[in-house]
């Protein structure tokens, strides 16, 4: 029986994963001090027998009950905020859980002989110039502008998880995570879908950034967890791309949330605010590494995915 310590296991791929580990018979430690993951995410985990909940920060000194009450196998670190609105209000701790928290976990790992994973993302691509992006490619990114403290706080995760690889001979794994959608996600993070759904749900403008011809690729959350453990259970180190190739325009994204919801929301465009400056005007993964490898690639579409998000946002959450 594998035992996963899993940070960040309260957030909205966290707690997907969460479910995943256990159907397949792992035992799971979740460690969260909920800042941005919602405790609502895991209740109905509350008394499951393969399941611990640490509500703890990272980026302070893991305490005894993780460190020496329990060997893990594995440790996974997917404990960081993840939207623009955290980039804007959380820039000094985006940065101390990809450093310093990023840090603790692979000291962890490396004490416990357990495979380190780490949850990196597109934005590491910055604003790109190729497209879409392999993982060869070093991107175009902005040290210094509002999305600097998530970029480059991930991107400094990768080399301080490879730095512990080379140095340390940790066992290590990158995933580099594109657009994720669906259920769990927070309502109002900023994010494009669950902004649009939310404000069609409530009959609101439906808000782009300039005329929405900026493109994203997204994919839902049941498609990532997936190719996430693939990459987990597998061979190679990383980085590799976990991602829905399709790609949309957000107006294409906003029509398809108003057909779906049968809202009547007018469409409208309003200037990018300061904290969205360098958002990037095209994302598509190139997933040829991990579909050649692992024979991963999403079969959730878009439209079937926003299906069974908006279902659950009219459910489960006060829209």
């Amino acid at each position: 029986m594998t035992h996963l310590l899993l940070a960040g296991g309260g957030g909205f791929i966290g707690s997907h994963l969460a479910d995943l580990f256990l159907a397949r018979g792992d035992t799971v430690t979740i460690v969260d001090n909920f800042a941005t993951g919602r405790p609502v995410n895991i209740a109905h985990l509350a008394g499951h027998d393969r399941v611990r909940v640490v509500e703890h920060d990272i980026t302070t000194p893991l305490p005894p009950s993780l460190t020496d009450e329990a060997r893990y196998d594995q440790v996974l670190d997917l404990a960081s905020p993840a939207s623009p609105l955290d980039f804007a209000t959380m820039p000094l701790e985006i940065l101390a859980v990809g450093s310093t928290g990023t840090r603790n976990l692979l000291d962890l790992a490396r004490a416990h002989g357990a495979r380190f994973f780490l949850a990196s993302t597109s934005e590491v691509y910055g604003d790109p110039l190729v497209h879409p992006q392999p993982e060869t490619y070093w991107g175009n990114v902005s040290s210094t502008g509002p999305r600097s403290c998530y970029d480059e706080a991930k991107r400094f995760s990768e080399a301080l998880t490879m730095a512990y690889h080379r140095t340390h001979g940790v066992d290590v794994r990158i995933v580099r995570i594109f657009n994720t959608y669906g259920e769990r996600m927070r309502p109002e993070d900023g994010r494009v879908v669950n902004t649009f759904v939310l404000q069609a749900l409530r009959g609101e403008p439906i808000t782009l950034h300039g005329d929405g011809s900026q493109t994203r690729s997204f994919c839902h959350v049941s498609d990532e967890i997936v190719g996430l453990v693939a990459v987990l259970d597998g061979h190679l180190t990383g980085p590799v791309n976990v991602g829905n190739p399709g790609e949309f325009t957000v107006r294409e994204l906003a029509e398809l949330v108003v057909e779906l919801t049968g809202s009547t929301s007018e469409i409208v465009s309003v200037p990018l605010p300061d904290e969205r400056e360098g958002d990037p005007l095209q994302r598509q993964p190139d997933i040829t590494l991990i579909r050649g490898t692992y024979g991963w690639e999403p079969v959730v579409s878009l439209r079937d995915g926003l299906v069974r998000m908006i279902d659950h946002f009219r459910t489960h959450e006060a829209v």
